[in-house]
């Protein structure tokens, strides 16, 4: 195994700091929602857009972010975001009431966009091969535990200090990435491609009049102009955004890969298990603070054996599907994951954790590690290695964009208000997302991925990992 050269250290280093804090700060916050909530008010709409505006800029842009990478240069689009997402998380945690929070978790969203893409970009550009290879499973495995670590340490930082201090942990990696930034001595950077300004405009303006529309029609109603004109401008948007990708020569959303058949039908599973984890996430972080009342440290590592499993068994179930194929192990992965979100229908009023959400962790934890390793070798597998980057960040984007609509759609989902049977109604939700998925993977994905599609070339883009 041929060893990192320092200067291969070094960008492996800053790709990964740039992504932790991006990927730490969309999971550190879902166990400080109801002490949000409980300063500041505005109840469960507030925690919806708490998430939603930092996921609707980061969805709508990372694909343009990639553009704006290769265009502009690597290190100087990565010290943008940086600095951009210090300043924006300390403006959040000096938010005084939830519209400028909102604002400042839609900044920290556009700036971790930039982030991603760039820190990948790095290792593409400065790697070839084996190494290259092992420097973006270095990355990916950071970048998982910062995701993995997130609500424990977010838990922490409320019990003990404030919710506050919880959007200030990435300050002090951030001044450090941007000392080793300024010690990396790269070539001058040629632009290469078109920024394509006016689809990440539609991409972002579609995404947001939509979920402005899912979240607040539960205060307002759907007969409400401020509500079906934002609807319907969001929907409008969207479809000439598909029609400008359809038509461009260099799309941020190559349509074409669709056409592959694991590529197509893996997203589709990807957006329902997405959709479904981002629902249990939420609800499980911030109901069994409001309900059982458990402090954020406990609701932080309710989830852990969910960590735990996916350390032990993740790589194994890689394997497996090596051998076996991934068609298996994406179809039992999210029906055993069904099977855990139905188990925490057992929570009740007397609430105990070791009898009513212990074994739905472990059963979750179980069916994810046999399901993430091969839906990723299922999608990027189908895919030529040339476009591997442009297919990882299209699945990425689609993850996030799950994960989006679904806590839009929280307050019709559990029907106003995170209680007992609010709870039980995600729990049918999650279970029933999670079914779905399974059943799309049975019916689309094969062992042999189809032919990687002779399509009309596509702009180099950054890779960017599925999650």
């Amino acid at each position: 195994m041929t060893p990192f050269t320092p200067l291969q250290r070094l960008v492996v280093s800053v790709a990964i700091l740039a992504s932790f804090v991006t990927f730490l700060d969309g999971t550190v916050v879902t166990v400080a929602l109801p002490a949000i909530s409980r300063e500041l008010g505005g109840g469960i709409v507030t925690q919806q857009w708490v998430v939603d505006s930092y996921l609707i800029t980061l969805s709508a842009l990372i694909l343009l972010a990639g553009s704006v990478s290769d265009a502009y240069g690597r290190v100087t689009v990565m010290r943008i975001g940086l600095i951009a997402f210090g300043v924006a998380s300390v403006a959040v945690a000096l938010a005084p009431d939830p519209l400028v929070l909102i604002i400042a978790r839609a900044a920290q969203g556009a700036a971790g966009a930039l982030l991603v893409p760039s820190s990948l970009a790095l290792i593409t550009a400065t790697m070839r091969g084996e190494v290259q290879s092992r420097a973006i499973g270095v990355w990916t495995a950071f970048t998982t535990g910062a995701q993995l670590i997130g609500p424990l340490m977010g838990g922490l930082f409320v019990d003990l200090l404030s919710w506050r201090f919880v959007f200030l942990i990435n300050v002090l990696p951030i001044a450090v990435n941007l000392i080793m930034l300024g010690r990396l001595r790269l070539p001058q950077h040629v632009r290469t491609v078109r920024v394509d300004w006016v689809s990440g405009a539609l991409c972002a303006l579609g995404l947001g009049a939509l979920v402005f529309a899912l979240i607040e029609q539960e205060r307002l109603g759907w007969a409400s102009p401020a509500i079906w004109m934002p609807g319907i401008a969001g929907i409008i948007l969207t479809a000439v955004f598909l029609i400008r990708q359809r038509r461009s020569d260099a799309p941020l959303l190559p349509l074409s890969l669709f056409r592959v058949r694991n590529f197509g039908w893996g997203n589709l599973s990807t957006l329902f298990v997405y959709a479904a984890l981002s629902l249990n996430g939420f609800v499980i972080g911030v109901y069994l603070q409001q309900g059982p009342g458990l402090p954020a440290t406990a609701a932080g590592m309710a989830s852990l054996p969910i960590t735990i499993l996916m350390i032990l068994l993740s790589s194994r179930a890689g394997a497996w599907a090596g051998k076996l194929g991934p068609r298996l192990f994406m179809t039992v992965g999210p029906l055993l994951m069904a099977v855990g979100a139905l188990l925490l229908l057992t929570v009740g009023t007397d609430f105990d954790y070791w009898w009513q959400v212990l074994p739905a962790m472990i059963v979750l934890g179980l069916g994810l590690a046999l399901t993430v390793a091969p839906l990723t070798s299922a999608i990027l597998g189908a895919i030529d290695e040339s476009r591997s980057g442009i297919a990882s960040a299209v699945n990425n984007a689609v993850s996030r964009v799950a994960g989006l609509l679904v806590v839009a759609l929280l307050s019709t989902i559990v029907g106003g208000a995170l209680d007992l049977d609010g709870f039980h109604s995600a729990a049918w939700v999650t279970a029933t997302l999670f079914a779905v998925g399974g059943v799309v993977s049975w019916i689309g994905i094969r062992r042999n991925p189809a032919e990687p599609a002779e399509t009309d070339a596509v702009a180099p883009a950054t890779p960017g990992p599925v999650r």
